[in-house]
């Protein structure tokens, strides 16, 4: 659920949502991938102690 509300509301999700569906993967594939992406962003986030930063997200 994370990742879909994260597809609506955060620039960094739904542009590699947009990405992974004009690639043409399965929305579901889509999903997983982007679930995948916030675990790794956050996890990172927890490590370094960071806050949220659009600019590292985007790689």
């Amino acid at each position: 659920m994370a990742a879909i509300v994260a597809m609506r509301h955060n620039a960094v999700i739904r542009r590699c949502y947009e990405r992974l569906l004009a690639a043409g993967k399965p929305k579901k594939v889509a999903i997983v991938a982007c679930m995948r992406k916030l675990l790794v962003i956050m996890n990172a986030m927890v490590r370094t102690g960071r806050p949220w930063n659009d600019h590292l997200a985007q790689s």
